[in-house]
């Protein structure tokens, strides 16, 4: 008798069963569930796939995958696959991931490498290799991310071997930095230089992310994994939006614990699910860190949903069984007790300077530090080879990346600073920005990602000029553009977040017959740190074509009814939403009933002033042409005409 002498359901039956029957008896490697023998790496992954099995439970395809090739063990398939020109097909698309190579068809015939760098702080020397890796093999360019990360795009098919080999000659092994592994490891960008920090993080970023190179059994998880370190100063690490965050906390002077640095740990930020970490109640040694870090990886490999991607994300264990369970279970894998302490006995965190990452700022010692602002994250080749040698001429050799895709530089002698901007703007970059530029933030989109519903960067940077244009912001902004709900933009969080979505061209002679182009949902109020929150959904499928129109008419609605000095994340929350709409909508309305008058008034003017029909028409149709429509020049002779007539 076959399996195809059962239906599906009495199929998963017998597997449940056979499974079982494996782990009563034991089966190689498999041994540790019924004796203490020590297991080897891949046997716990292998025991939690048995495990669902038994449970009746039908293994993800991508499990699937793991279970017959680790990731790890992709080596001779990759270089077979490059001597031969060609790129990967079927799982192997999956699992080169995991190798930090991403087949990205369609919609760039290429791959993609996705670097890590603790961090995010590279070296001058690594960021040249990086760069002369990006010209060599891939398309001249690299993207800043916003895992503070770098990303080498447009590979051809013969080249990721020689990629992955590069890299390693300079000490950058992305070993896990995509598939269901640890990702890059985050920190706050100003680490070592901080003058606000409570500690430095770039030790325990470097020591989790040694641990995670050197421990196969953290790789293989029930689906991605994302680690950050917030040492408490000026710019945040984001770490809230983290499955595993560490926060440096002070405890404060009444208190039994010595004033001296700890780390709080929380537990399930996964932001694209509308969840930040929440407080364990632990407070962590800052020597502890790694050794709980493992521990909670290991209670999640074990216990993590192989059966559902959807529901594979640390975030589902916490959901399902709640904290105080997971957090025994971290505690049996521990050779110390768990130190638990209120909160509330701990210094409030250091304020957050929400664009402390972009401009000239002050940090002791006659330095300086310099946030540069990248278009997007985008950085070309001389771009790049221009910034490491002026941060080998006036900084500290080390370039600071971070999750707002821009670049720091820092340990600048406040002598230097003029003639660093100096030569920073000779590249085609900046370090000041308007408040919309300062905190735009864009994922790859449809340019170069298969999952995006629209394009992201470029339509970013279009919505940033035209705000600039049309609004005298005065305040701090994010706006966080995402391409697809994976939400790598982390829309959520943004004081505006924009979703991708596919939606029917408005241009389109019949509506009935159109095509789907870009747009994007819109949600406000999201922020983090203090101004911790959910964004909230205020707009859905609005067309790229009328997008930049209405968060102008938004932003301007804020600009006359804010409280003083309010920021736009306040206004955003004590908004009624349904309210909300219905002002906004008033407000457009008043809007192209204004521009409307000023065209008829125009008109008149120009009539009167004519001699003849002949003129009357032209000079009408001049005074009705919207400036947007001429050219500078034609603009600026328009005006003139109108002052000398």
């Amino acid at each position: 008798m076959t399996d195809q002498s059962f239906d599906d359901e009495q199929q998963r039956y017998l597997k449940g069963v056979t499974a079982g029957l494996h782990i009563a008896r034991g089966v190689p490697g498999m041994t540790g569930l019924t004796a203490g023998k020590r297991l080897r790496p891949d046997d716990f992954h292998s025991q939690a796939r048995i495990r669902a099995q038994a449970m009746g439970g039908e293994l993800t395809s991508q499990e699937q995958a793991k279970a017959d090739l680790n990731p790890n063990d992709m080596w001779n398939e990759m270089v077979s696959l490059a001597n031969a020109g060609e790129y990967p097909k079927g799982d192997d698309v999956f699992l080169m991931k995991g190798r930090g190579m991403f087949y990205v068809a369609p919609n760039q015939d290429s791959y993609m490498c996705r670097l890590r760098m603790p961090g995010g702080i590279f070296s001058s020397h690594q960021f040249r290799a990086v760069a002369d890796l990006a010209e060599t093999y891939g398309g001249g360019y690299t993207h800043v991310t916003t895992r503070a990360n770098l990303q080498i795009r447009e590979i051809g098919a013969k080249d990721p071997i020689n990629v992955l080999t590069g890299l390693a000659d300079v000490g950058l092994v992305v070993q896990g930095s995509g598939g269901d592994n640890i990702r890059n490891i985050t920190g706050s960008p100003l680490a070592g230089i901080d003058p606000d920090e409570l500690i430095d993080v770039t030790p325990y970023c470097k020591q989790m992310h040694h641990h995670i190179l050197n421990h196969r059994e953290l790789y293989g998880l029930p689906r991605k994994f994302n680690i950050a370190f917030d040492g408490g100063g000026r710019i945040s690490a984001l770490e809230g939006t983290n499955d595993i965050g560490f926060s440096a906390v002070l405890p404060k002077a009444d208190g039994p614990l010595p004033r001296r640095p700890y780390f709080r740990m929380g537990l399930g930020g996964i932001t694209g699910h509308k969840d930040f970490a929440r407080d364990t109640g632990v407070m962590l040694k800052p020597e502890e860190c790694v050794a709980v870090a493992h521990a909670v990886l290991h209670v999640f490999l074990a216990n993590g949903d192989r059966t559902s991607r959807d529901k594979a994300r640390l975030k589902y264990v916490l959901d399902r069984w709640g904290f105080d369970k997971f957090m025994r279970e971290v505690q049996k894998q521990l050779p110390f007790t768990l130190r638990r302490y209120p909160l509330s006995r701990c210094e409030a965190r250091h304020p957050v300077e929400k664009a402390g990452h972009i401009g000239i700022h002050d940090h002791g010692d006659d330095k300086q530090y310099v946030g540069i602002v990248l278009p997007v994250g985008k950085l070309t080749i001389p771009q790049m080879h221009g910034l490491a040698d002026l941060a080998d001429r006036y900084a500290d050799s080390k370039m600071r990346t971070t999750v707002w895709q821009n670049l720091v530089l820092g340990n600048v002698d406040k002598s230097d600073m003029n003639a660093l901007v100096s030569a920073i703007e000779k590249l085609g970059l900046h370090v000041n920005a308007s408040p919309a530029r300062t905190g735009m933030v864009a994922c790859t989109g449809s340019f170069g990602c298969k999952f995006a519903n629209a394009e992201t960067k470029g339509n970013a940077l279009k919505l940033v000029d035209h705000l600039e244009a049309t609004l005298d912001l005065d305040e701090p902004l994010n706006i966080h553009m995402t391409g697809c709900p994976n939400s790598c933009a982390q829309h959520y969080v943004g004081d505006i977040g924009l979703l991708g979505a596919r939606v029917a061209d408005p241009e389109a002679d019949d509506p009935e017959e159109a095509d789907q182009v870009d747009g994007f949902h819109v949600y406000i109020g999201g922020g983090y740190e203090s101004e911790e929150g959910i964004a909230r959904e205020l707009a859905t499928s609005i067309p790229v074509v009328h997008l930049n129109a209405y968060l102008e008419n938004l932003l301007g609605l804020y600009l006359e009814e804010r409280h003083d000095g309010e920021r736009f994340v306040a206004f955003a929350r004590r908004q009624e939403i349904d309210d909300l709409r219905k002002r906004l909508a008033e407000r457009s309305d008043k809007a192209a009933a204004a521009q409307a008058e000023s065209e008829e008034k125009a008109y008149s003017e120009a009539e009167a002033q004519a001699d003849t029909p002949e003129e009357v028409k032209t000079e009408r149709d001049e005074a009705a042409t919207d400036d947007y429509d001429r050219t500078p020049k034609e603009a600026e002779a328009a005006q003139d005409g109108q002052r000398t007539g």
